[in-house]
């Protein structure tokens, strides 16, 4: 209680219940008998403006919604109930459980060092894979009062730069981590906001706690250094012979000789034993050498000096620091290859037909004001038809089971100078080609501007690269992209000759070279060749995709 009323004493929202604190634990007591019953009324005399700590929410939630079971007592979840009533305390705890679920959010209270209450925003998680994010700029700055769905600040995560939203309104008294901030933790403190002008001054010189949600783990204790070991002195074997003193050295090693005559011996293969010296006290020297190797009619250059080792030229060169989207792509990718069995079928597609097709289409967009349509957007739909006959390849591995998907969601990749980006287009064997192609191109505007949102990349059931068109690729592997279980990588086409149905008649066609990467723990190598079986039909027939 004194607690309690310390809180009361230093927040201005709780002037009006200190009758609460008096009549609050009976009035929850008779909601619980199962002899009062009708005393649910009491609970629409608390007061709305309850200023409940997180810490407590935590607390009541946890207790009200376990069922309490005991004699004479009947159980019942006090969330429901207080809703059912319209409990404005259960409101309240609802409301700001719920916005706390989004934006971390921790609610502080005015103690002995003089700080007033205050909200600590940590590090959102805004997509499933999130672990950690940096800050690309706020758009408030300290000083500025907030409101709720206004946007505070940009945050570059795991796969896009997306907006993160104000919950409360108050003023943005500190913040924590500026502009450019990098990998900061989920739940990690990056700004201060209060519910009243006056307090921002208090908060200038303030810092988040060690303690605060994200922190960096404690280091593990080192080792205890491993116990000293007494030496002890060994006995002296007396039965063990002496060892034996080394042979004499070899002639060799006695030689004298002098630096400039050892190398140009060794330069020249010969023994410095066969060489008799003429320097003081044997010493043998460069002329000696020179003598030798005259006598054996080799002849030595009169200037024959050893070139230094040069060291190599220091490279030039510049450290790029790793953006978010590019570890994340690397970690996710290494990962796909280390888990996933891939496997690889490849064929070649005849696509003039398809050419033939995508020309008149194009015929019509012209002349109806509308945008071109690409081989991608045509290879796309065809790809999402195919996954549709056959659905075994469009289905995700999970420990217990395989999941097979209903909605045909193709990721396109695209790459742009921040790196490589999937938006995907959601039921596309639903859509019409000039659908596809105008999703196609937005997104693909979206990614180099770095501006996806998490649902223009995720629920994706597979995967379409194409390094054929843009880069003139031939043919390639891709990796598969988890959770998936396949994707389909797309080469370039090349005229190659046909033979015709005469001994001397031939023609000139286009083909098109497609590999399909796949999960073996998904598809087995028949499906697999079923699905490319179905995908080159729609491609060599393209007119049975419209039907």
């Amino acid at each position: 209680m004194a607690y309690a009323s310390h809180i009361i004493n230093h927040s201005k929202k709780l002037k009006n219940v200190s009758n609460l604190l008096r009549h609050e634990n009976a009035v929850l007591v008779r909601w619980f008998s199962n002899d009062a019953v009708s005393s649910r009324d009491d609970l629409l005399k608390i007061h709305r403006h309850v200023y409940v700590p997180v810490e407590s929410e935590r607390v009541i939630n946890s207790s009200a919604i376990s069922s309490v079971s005991s004699v004479g007592v009947f159980k019942k979840k006090f969330s429901s109930v207080a809703r059912k009533a319209g409990s404005p305390i259960a409101g309240s705890f609802l409301n700001r459980g719920f916005a706390c679920s989004k934006v971390q959010l921790k609610r502080g209270f005015s103690s002995d060092s003089g700080l007033p209450p205050h909200q600590e925003i940590g590090m959102p998680s805004l997509s499933p894979t999130m672990q950690e994010g940096n800050i690309a700029r706020w758009l408030k700055k300290e000083g500025d009062k907030v409101s709720p769905g206004e946007v505070l600040c940009e945050v570059e995560t795991d796969k896009a730069t997306v907006e993160m939203e104000c919950m409360e309104e108050g003023y943005l008294a500190k913040i924590v981590k500026g502009d450019g901030s990098k990998e900061i933790k989920v739940g990690e403190v990056i700004a201060i906001t209060v519910e009243e002008e006056e307090d921002i001054p208090k908060f200038k010189d303030y810092s988040p706690s060690v303690s605060d949600a994200g922190a960096a783990p404690a280091k593990e204790p080192s080792p205890p250094p491993p116990p000293k070991q007494e030496e002890v002195e060994k006995p002296i074997s007396t039965s063990e012979p002496k060892a034996s003193k080394p042979s004499a050295a070899s002639p060799e090693d006695r030689l004298f000789a002098s630096p400039v005559a050892r190398n140009l011996a060794e330069e020249h293969n010969v023994s410095l034993s066969s060489i008799k010296g003429t320097g003081p006290n044997g010493l043998i020297v460069k002329a000696d050498i020179e003598d030798y190797l005259a006598s054996r009619g080799k002849e030595v250059p009169a200037k024959a000096p050893k070139g230094k080792d040069v060291a190599a030229p220091a490279l030039d060169y510049v450290d790029i620091p790793h953006s978010q989207i590019r570890k994340i792509t690397a970690s996710r990718l290494l990962f796909s290859k280390q888990t996933i069995p891939h496997y690889y079928l490849t064929v070649d597609i005849c696509v003039d037909n398809l050419m033939g097709l995508r020309n008149q289409l194009n015929s019509i967009q012209e002349a109806s004001a509308g945008k071109r349509i690409s081989v991608n957007d045509l290879v796309i739909k065809a790809a999402a038809l195919a996954l549709r006959k056959v659905p075994q390849c469009n289905s995700s591995w999970a420990d217990e089971y395989i999941r097979q998907f209903k909605n045909v969601n193709i990721n396109v990749a695209v790459q742009t100078e921040n790196g490589l980006y999937v938006p995907v287009i959601r039921d596309a064997d639903k859509k019409g080609l000039s659908t596809i192609a105008e999703e196609v191109r937005q997104l693909a505007q979206k990614a180099k501007d770095n501006s996806l949102k998490p649902q223009d990349y995720e629920g994706g059931t597979f995967t379409v690269t194409n390094l054929g068109g843009p880069f003139g690729i031939k043919q390639f592997c891709a990796i598969i992209n988890h959770p998936q279980s396949g994707i389909l990588a797309v080469g370039s086409a090349e005229k190659r000759v046909v033979p015709g149905l005469g001994p001397d008649q031939y023609k000139f066609s286009s083909f098109m070279s497609v590999t399909l990467s796949c999960d073996h723990r998904v598809i087995d190598g028949a499906i697999g060749a079923e699905w490319l079986k179905a995908f080159k039909g729609y491609i060599e027939n393209p007119e049975s995709m419209l039907l």
